[in-house]
């Protein structure tokens, strides 16, 4: 068994933080978390790489994230904890995984707080023309950086609502296109099965792009076992966040996908130039639809900002605790880690800066260690989880809350699944430099935390 740090008392860092999560907070977390701006923008160019299969790439994905967060919740029910997956590879395989994991998804969010506040203030400065992007970026950083630094609850409220706004406009779409489909629709006529004949146009290469481009898109899911530390029945919530995860992948991913290439043909321009939920809105000739959709993914972009600095600061502030990382990150007050919030915005601005600084060469090399940030953080999930149930089956069976299915062999499957991932985006130009960039930073963490292991031990 690997010698641990983690935090006292054992299986939970939330003894200084606060609890003021509730279930109806980390229900819509857990469903906001689902629906991204790479849903509502990324998505169209898997769908003009892949065509009609694209719905397949999503399916096979989305079986692949599915259970990634059954593994997750059988953990985080198990061991409650802020460090999430990052505290159940420090308990599972040591020090060093968890430092390797942790550090890792800690640069990814903040980088991602820096692109979602350019993307947010790209749409707000195409309705205020004139106005400069770095300033909406700022006024974006100060909104929810005081939303993290105030009581959680804050934080809880503002993705309750945020959420809200994207389950229910997500809904609607998918309400619209079943009955456009069904030639139900007053105005317009359905398209059948007409735009379906070529289901893999590309061949088999643009169903490898289409599924690469779907894998990343299902990130944000994790972020409910982190909040659930924080909640007032970690267990319950974690609990009933994983078990619903299966239908909201289905309906919200794969779902959408099948309205989008039975209306609108895969190989529109608009797909790709307006966006594919965009393109079928207008297929239904609802007017202002682009508008509409842009309110969407600012709502989107903004609630992503939210979430990510939150999950960077618990992420920090547990890594901290763990005796792995400077300690003033680890300073609560009031039930918050402030410091870690802060820290966390300023490595967000940092890449704003970067952003207009150096977009060539330092924010793109930036971009591009990020790259498959996730498949590295599902790696330690999964091997974790291997290793960590035999331990409770032992010893600790009535933690056993959520389980993972036909245990361990799709624990296996899942491990293949994210080892063909890897193999095809070797294979693939456009992310082959993000796989060798992830890679190197993943070795010097991984140098890093056994280093510190080590030094650890000798003292």
């Amino acid at each position: 068994m690997p010698t641990t740090s983690v935090e006292t008392p054992p299986g939970t860092d939330g003894v200084s933080l606060s609890h003021g999560l509730k279930q109806r907070h980390l229900s819509m977390i857990a469903l906001g978390g689902v629906i991204g701006a790479g849903l509502f923008v990324g998505s169209g160019a898997g769908i003009a790489a892949a065509g009609p299969s694209i719905v397949l790439a999503y399916a096979l994905s989305g079986l692949l994230v599915m259970l990634v967060m059954r593994m997750l919740g059988e953990m985080s029910a198990a061991y409650p904890s802020s460090g999430s997956f990052s505290a159940h590879a420090e308990r599972a395989i040591g020090p060093w995984a968890g430092f390797t994991a942790g550090w890792s998804f800690w640069v990814l969010l903040c980088t991602a707080v820096g692109l979602e506040g350019i993307g947010a203030a790209k749409i707000v400065t195409g309705w205020l023309p004139g106005t400069p992007e770095w300033a909406w970026v700022a006024l974006f950083m100060v909104v929810f950086c005081g939303t993290n630094l105030a009581a959680v609850k804050n934080f809880g409220e503002f993705e309750f609502w945020f959420a809200a706004l994207k389950v229910g406009a997500i809904t609607l779409f998918l309400g619209l296109g079943v009955l456009a489909v069904a030639g139900v629709l007053p105005g317009t006529d359905s398209p059948g099965a007409s735009h379906l004949t070529d289901v893999l146009p590309n061949g088999g290469e643009g169903l490898v792009i289409g599924l690469l481009a779907s894998v990343f898109a299902y990130g944000g899911l994790e972020t409910v076992t982190i909040a659930a530390a924080e909640s007032q029945d970690p267990v319950k919530g974690v609990a009933s966040a994983v078990r619903t995860a299966m239908w909201r992948i289905a309906l919200f991913y794969v779902g959408s996908m099948a309205v989008i290439v039975t209306l609108v043909p895969w190989d529109s321009p608009a797909v790709v130039e307006d966006g594919p939920y965009v393109a079928a809105l207008d297929r239904l000739g609802i007017p202002g639809a682009g508008q509409l959709m842009n309110v969407v993914v600012l709502v989107a972009l903004l609630s992503a900002m939210n979430a990510n600095i939150y999950g960077a600061s618990r992420i920090g502030y547990s890594l901290v605790r763990r005796g792995q990382g400077p300690k003033a990150l680890g300073r609560v007050t009031g039930g918050v880690p402030r410091i870690a919030v802060l820290a966390s915005c300023v490595f967000g601005f940092l890449c704003v800066l970067l952003s207009y600084w150096r977009p060539d060469d330092v924010f793109s090399w930036l971009l591009n260690m990020i790259g498959a940030v996730i498949l590295v953080v599902w790696i330690f999930i999964a091997v974790s989880q291997l290793r960590l149930r035999r331990r409770l089956e032992r010893e600790a069976p009535g933690k056993l809350v959520v389980r993972m299915w036909a245990f361990p062999w799709l624990t296996w499957v899942a491990l293949a699944g994210m080892a063909a991932v890897f193999v095809l985006m070797a294979r693939e130009p456009g992310t082959r430099v993000q796989l060798y960039s992830t890679g190197g930073m993943t070795l010097v963490l991984a140098a890093l935390g056994y280093a510190w292991q080590r030094a650890r031990a000798r003292r």
